[in-house]
Order: structure tokens, then C-alpha cells, then sequence
């Protein structure tokens, strides 16, 4: 018996003609999805970064050498707003993690790279990252986990395929 079945059940002595399954499930999704940020945000705090800074890093990483997109490459990958993200690569331009470089034949053109020190950053974090991730998740073996994460992919593209 956890919190969540102790609220559903003043529920169901309350209300009785609800059905609050909906309710535990998202209700401990919800807790469960604060847990698994603060434990990684203290993995992110430990390399100087922000999670959403990390997520810029690691989007351009991912884009594989010479580790560069543009803005709008990075506000597609990471569904932020311009301000947002401006506010992002402000803040990595300043700690010179990224830069930003002018094309030359259009100088309204700009491109988002890892510096050096941006590279070396983000394949430490990226290792400390996926290794609190493992953490995560080890008190479910192999099958629970490839359980939830089906279950949870097919939850997920109920919101994210195009509308029709």
C-alpha cells in the first residue's frame, strides 16, 4: 500500500461512484517523474549544467561531428520556444561551451557548435547521465523494463503522431 492507494481509498469512501484508476495511474506517474528529474538534474548539477542546458549539449553531440545545427535544427529537436532557447545559448555561449558562427555568404545564417570544451564536457556528463539512468531503473529486471517502455511508447504516440 503506497500514498496513492491511501488517497484512493478516502476516495472511494467518498465518492464511490468514481473510478480513480486514471487517478493512480497518473498520480504516481507524476511522483515518479519528479523523482527520476531530481535525480538527474544532481547528475547534471555535478558537470556545472542545467537539464536543459545538458539537452542542448546533447542534441548537438548527438548530430555527430562537426557537433553544429542551426537554431532552428535545435527548437525542433528540443520543442522549445526561440526565447527559451535563446536564453539557453546564452547562457552556454557564456560558460563557452558552444559558439555561434556567422555563415559567410549569409551573415543572418547562423550555426550552433560545441566548442572543444563543450565536446569534452558533454561526453563526461553523457556517461554519468546514462549511468544514473541505469540506476533508475535496476530494481526492475530486463522484461519489466522493456514492459514499461512498450507500454509507454505506445501511450506516447497518442500524443505525438500528427492530428488527422
Amino acid at each position: 500500500m503506497d500514498s496513492l492507494d491511501r488517497i484512493l481509498n478516502q476516495w472511494a469512501i467518498e465518492k464511490p461512484e468514481l473510478d480513480t484508476l486514471p487517478m493512480g495511474i497518473l498520480g504516481r506517474l507524476l511522483r515518479l517523474s519528479k523523482h527520476l528529474e531530481t535525480e538527474i538534474s544532481q547528475t547534471h548539477h555535478q558537470f556545472g549544467l542545467k537539464l536543459g542546458e545538458f539537452d542542448v549539449l546533447a542534441t548537438l553531440r548527438r548530430a555527430g561531428n562537426p557537433y553544429a545545427l542551426t537554431p532552428s535544427e535545435l527548437l525542433s529537436s528540443l520543442l522549445l520556444t526561440s526565447g527559451a532557447m535563446t536564453n539557453r545559448l546564452d547562457k552556454l555561449e557564456n560558460k563557452q561551451l558552444i559558439t555561434r558562427q556567422h555563415n559567410k555568404e549569409d551573415r543572418r545564417s547562423v550555426s550552433i557548435q560545441l566548442t572543444p570544451q563543450g565536446l569534452q564536457l558533454i561526453d563526461r556528463a553523457l556517461v554519468a547521465h546514462v549511468e544514473t539512468q541505469h540506476g533508475l531503473l535496476e530494481c526492475l529486471n530486463e522484461d519489466k523494463k522493456e514492459y514499461v517502455n512498450e507500454i509507454l511508447k505506445d501511450w506516447l504516440r497518442e500524443f505525438e503522431l500528427p492530428q488527422k
